[in-house]
């Protein structure tokens, strides 16, 4: 009989990403049917709840150790486990004990200075932190997601006045000074300048511009939002100010998933008064594609376009009708929805390109279905489906069980912050959805050959197991659609 145990340490704290790593270790101890290790926030209370576990009155000071377990048998050594797991987050990785960190951004500023503070708490936790920051004069990268965008806009409007770049919220990617942020490929230094309203279209143009051999000066990331009509491109100006300043900076490369019209056309017409050539490349109905894009920047920067890496052997449909898409890229679902939906119609989606196609809590419907597992509304209370891909293995086996599915469409994207090694999940989950049924699967695998994951070898790795794998995430989804296509005649 499962066995439920909560427990309750008052004034223990470690950080949301170390209680996170704790959390999935103890999983894995035998006998441990579901493990949460987590600070009593309010959020984190409700996912507990979701749990189904009970929980005894508690304060945000207070750390939750909940297990869920096959018996009761197992409940020392899963305790062992977890008190193992916590001693291992306050080690250093020389093995010595972490110096006790600032508890608060200004502090940590004093401590270590520095012009640029990345912000990463719960979404209702970063005002105060980014204007903490703020306040001590350096920029703001808040990969925070959940950020009301009232709260988006006035911390734009104070930093523009300051003179200051607010990155974010919901930043995942960005390369500063040389160094990857987030979710950030490894890339040589180089004369392109990103400021990009999108984390995975911003990694598919680094990947993209690396296979072909032209290096990266710096990715500013902005915040999914920042072309939306409530915040007005306020960072994508000043971004573009800096990069303009910026005398190692040839030609900027604007990218983000669809912005407000109105917006996009308000910030084209201050970037042409810039000294430095800027290329927008932005996704929307009948706009080109993010590789065509980036192809044409490749052209100003008197470039010859390789041909797009490919691995893996065509696959061929074994029925159904239907595309399904199962992406960890926002930006990458909608640059496939764009795509697919001018080839195949309506594509329903919890991120869709009209209301009327939105998909229910289910996330299952009929006909042409692309879920982004890194909307915000499936990552309360998860870690991103780059870090954690349980969400979208399940679904990939039950698309590739439903006889409705004639192809399946799904991203990769490697780069620091992301899974160590994606395929050796993914591959295995393949492998085995192919098993039951020869349901073709295209894989866009978005990275660079400097990645730490390596790209060659995850692309090899999840070929082996039967899908066919591009760099290109535009190519991908042609590829994909040419399959729904041919099984559908």
């Amino acid at each position: 009989m499962t066995h439920q145990h909560v427990e309750i340490r008052p004034g223990a704290y470690a950080d949301s990403v170390a209680l996170l790593q704790v959390s999935r270790d103890v999983a894995a101890t035998p006998g441990v049917a579901a493990a949460q290790v987590a600070m009593a926030t309010e959020l984190n209370v409700e996912v507990l709840q979701g749990m189904g576990f009970t929980l005894p009155a508690t304060s945000t000071n207070d750390m939750v150790v909940a297990l869920r377990l096959d018996d009761e048998s197992a409940l020392p050594a899963a305790l062992a486990a977890v008190d193992s797991a916590l001693a291992a987050a306050r080690k250093d990785s020389s093995g010595g004990e972490v110096t006790a960190p600032p508890r608060t951004t200004a502090s940590a500023l004093r401590r270590a200075g520095g012009d640029l503070a990345l912000v990463s708490v719960p979404g209702a936790s970063a005002l105060v932190e980014a204007m903490d920051a703020l306040d001590a004069g350096v920029d703001v990268m808040i990969f925070s997601d959940n950020v009301p965008v009232e709260q988006e806009l006035a911390m734009k409007q104070i930093a523009r006045e300051r003179g200051l770049l607010v990155m974010g919220p919901d930043c995942g990617t960005a390369v500063v000074g040389g160094v990857g942020l987030g979710f950030a490929n490894t890339v040589a230094p180089g004369r392109v300048g990103i400021v990009a309203a999108s984390g995975t279209g911003c990694q598919q143009v680094l990947a993209l511009l690396d296979a072909a051999g032209v290096g990266v000066a710096a990715a500013l990331g902005v915040g999914g939002r920042d072309l939306s009509a409530a915040i007005g491109g306020i960072s994508t100006r000043t971004a573009l100010d800096r990069l303009d300043a910026d005398p190692s900076v040839e030609h900027v490369v604007v990218v983000s998933k669809p912005p407000a019209a109105e917006v996009a056309a308000s910030v084209e017409k201050y970037a042409a008064d810039l000294g430095t050539p800027v290329r927008f490349a932005l996704l929307g109905a009948g706009q080109p594609d993010l590789t065509t894009q980036t192809e044409a920047l490749l052209g100003d920067l008197g470039v010859a376009v390789p041909e797009w890496p490919v691995w893996g052997t065509p696959a061929v449909p074994d029925g159904g009708s239907a595309l399904r898409g199962l992406f960890v890229g926002g930006t990458l679902c909608d640059e496939a929805m764009l795509l697919a939906a001018a080839e195949l119609g309506g594509i329903r989606s919890n991120i869709p390109l009209s209301p009327d196609l939105e998909l229910d809590a289910s996330l299952v419907s009929d006909g042409h279905v692309m879920i982004d597992f890194g909307d915000d509304g499936l990552t309360r209370g998860r870690a991103h489906p780059m870090i954690d891909p349980t969400l979208r293995l399940e679904h990939l086996a039950k698309v590739a069980a439903d006889p409705a599915t004639a192809v399946i469409l799904m991203d990769v994207v490697l780069g620091h912050g992301a899974q160590d090694d994606p395929a050796a999940e993914l591959a295995p989950a393949i492998a085995a959805a192919r098993a039951v049924r020869e349901v073709p699967v295209v894989v866009a695998c978005v990275g660079t050959s400097t990645d730490p994951q390596g790209l060659a070898r995850q692309a090899e790795a999840l070929a082996a197991a039967g899908a066919e794998v591009h760099l290109s995430n535009a190519a991908a989804t042609r590829r994909a659609i040419s399959l729904v296509n041919g099984a559908a005649r």
